[in-house]
């Protein structure tokens, strides 16, 4: 009797069958090279986002055609087989969701598969390592030493001292990763451990004195669930939002206990490519001595809020007061009891000016276009909280499992599954957001009320997760103007339409420009012309036109100009993307083939 009762159901054994189903015909196909089978094992409508396992690229292909082609191209190189379920599947709603893994001709990798009636949904496919060139942790850990005696022991100190002699001296690197914040650092330890050596080119004193030097009371806005580095998270009892200095003070230590190799104090003044040799001639100043650098690989790690948009209005140079980019503002504390004027209406521009009221300043806000506001508690319990939470670890969502759940959602479909999560978010502050627009503030949803993931994705800005200054535009604390710039006097803003604002300090929060910018500056116009435009998906929104893309501009994939890369974005994504970047320059440094499937085509300059 107890045999029986512990024996599974009909129902919860028929989502395994069906995925087991699909996986053994699709393995079949595949080894048949069968590409029009394989392809109609797809629903009409269904999307597959290859990260690097079968198209040495990060590629969406949607619907069965493009999918054929895909596979037309891939298949025989990719030689796929051993495809599996790693967990029993889900079923949700008419959709089973399964979490798979397999192999193809050089690598491991896992992946996620959505079901339907009709065939697959979606598909995820990830590259996780490379065959031969696995990391070392885990059973793979290094000894640390080696037992026994040994006249001529070489420590491990001294082993790191030869290698800071060497590395960019008398051995070149192969990749140079130009900028050491979050981004760049872990791209660096992702390096180290796959041994490729490398090094991260900074301008700053020290790991971390990117968020030291910004304004004083500035804190992370994404949960410390969200925001860990690749191998070592935070611990247990960092603080939800950390605090700038702190986050500081970790990627100082992250970037010595992993080992990353890293050049503080170093200016990379011009970059040229030579397309004979196949590698870059990169001239750096270290600490005022001028070196030359010679790696295969150029990384741009210099991030989403590295080329500051400083707006030119006619009467700066006549300005009295104090003015200066958000980027480079201080804090607030000289400024108590001055008049200060806020242009711009995102992140930075609330921040700024929620710490400036605090010291007693007398704030305007100039809001020049509406902006999307979400109040941080909302975001995480609403928009984070299934994946990076503390329920969600309860629940058994892994960073790693988030992470690749985040990523199987294809692009084109993501807005789908966020608009009913900002609806909801809608509904809960409804009096927040009554309160805020009464005040005059100019409110919106997203083009399509996809809200804030979306308009991250698409634009990088016109948004502010709400951490207090919200309340204080509500409430009048902070003062409001609406409209551009017209021209500033010698002590004043005055708007387009005659609007007088008294400034003795202005803060230009007016964003970022695209990170070509930096190629720009770095190589030359041409370069960034030939690679374009860095961010985006072309979904035809506000700030991002089309046509469509699929995947990121530019972002974590080879590019129009052999040999350079883009990495920057969030913690989440230094961390998630860091992987596949790193595993596409492995397998270069290894000499493993890469034929580039699908390699964007440039829509866009800047």
């Amino acid at each position: 009797m107890t045999d029986i009762l512990e024996q599974p159901t009909g129902r919860e054994t028929e989502p395994q069958q069906r995925v087991d189903a699909w996986l053994r015909d699709f393995e079949a196909a595949l080894s048949a090279r069968d590409v029009e089978a394989a392809a109609g094992m797809f629903a009409i409508d269904s999307f597959w986002r290859d990260l690097v396992a079968f198209t040495w690229n990060l590629k969406t292909v949607e619907g069965r055609d493009e999918i054929a082609g895909m596979l037309r191209e891939r298949l025989d190189d990719a030689d796929p087989r051993r495809f599996r379920s790693t967990e029993p599947p889900t079923s949700d709603d008419g959709v089973i969701s399964a979490w798979i893994a397999f192999d193809t001709a050089v690598g491991r990798c896992e992946g996620h598969l959505r079901l339907t009636d009709e065939g697959a949904w979606t598909l995820l496919t990830t590259l996780q390592e490379l065959k031969g060139h696995e990391e070392g942790k885990g059973p793979r850990r290094p000894r640390g030493t080696t037992h026994g005696a040994d006249p001529n022991r070489v420590t491990w100190s001294e082993q790191r001292d030869a290698e800071d002699r060497e590395l960019g001296y008398t051995r070149q690197p192969y990749v140079v990763i130009v900028g050491g914040g979050q981004g760049g650092i872990a791209l660096g330890a992702r390096m180290r451990q796959l041994g490729i050596p490398a090094l991260v080119l900074d301008k700053h004193d020290r790991p971390g004195d990117q968020w030291r030097g910004r304004y004083k009371s500035l804190c992370l806005h994404d949960p410390v669930w969200y925001d860990h580095l690749p191998y070592l998270p935070f611990p247990d009892n960092w603080p939800v939002f950390a605090p700038k200095d702190k986050i500081g003070d970790w990627l100082e230590m992250y970037t010595r206990v992993m080992e990353v190799p890293y050049w503080s104090k170093t200016l990379c003044t011009s970059a040229s490519y030579d397309e004979q040799a196949q590698e870059w001639t990169v001239r750096v100043e270290r600490d005022g001595e001028p070196l030359v650098l010679r790696p295969k690989q150029l990384v741009i790690a210099t991030g989403m809020s590295g080329k500051p948009n400083m707006p030119s209005f006619p009467g700066m140079d006549r300005f009295l007061g104090e003015q200066h980019h958000s980027s480079a503002h201080p804090g607030p504390d000289a400024y108590a009891g001055k008049k200060a004027v806020v242009i711009g209406a995102n992140n930075s521009a609330h921040d700024i000016c929620g710490a400036l009221w605090e010291v007693g300043a007398d704030v305007t806000m100039v809001q020049r276009s509406s902006t999307h506001i979400v109040k941080s508690e909302s975001l995480m319990d609403l928009g984070l909280g299934d994946l990076y939470s503390e329920r969600a670890l309860a629940a058994g969502t892994t960073t790693h499992k988030a992470d690749l759940t985040f990523a199987s959602l294809p692009y084109r479909i993501m807005h789908e599954f966020q608009i009913p999560v900002y609806q909801k978010i809608r509904e809960r502050d409804a009096d927040f957001y009554d309160r805020l627009e009464k005040a005059g503030f100019q409110h919106d949803w997203g083009d399509d009320g996809s809200g804030l993931f979306m308009k991250y994705l698409r634009r990088a800005s016109g948004y502010y997760i709400d951490v207090g200054a919200s309340e204080l535009v509500a409430n009048g604390d902070i003062k409001l103007a609406h409209g551009n710039v017209r021209e500033l006097t010698e002590t004043s803003v005055i708007l387009e339409d005659c609007t007088e604002l008294d400034a003795d300090l202005v803060v230009y929060a007016t964003g970022y420009g695209s990170m070509n910018g930096w190629v720009a500056d770095l190589i030359g116009q041409d370069v960034a012309d030939k690679v374009g435009k860095c961010w985006g998906l072309g979904s035809e929104t506000t700030k991002d036109p089309g046509p469509w893309e699929g995947e990121q501009r530019n972002m974590w994939k080879p590019t129009r100009q052999e040999g350079l890369w883009f990495h920057g974005g969030n913690l989440h994504q230094s961390r998630h993307y860091s992987l596949y970047l790193a595993l596409q320059l492995k397998a270069r440094y290894e000499g493993i083939p890469t034929p580039v499937y699908g390699l964007q085509e440039v829509h866009h300059l800047s």
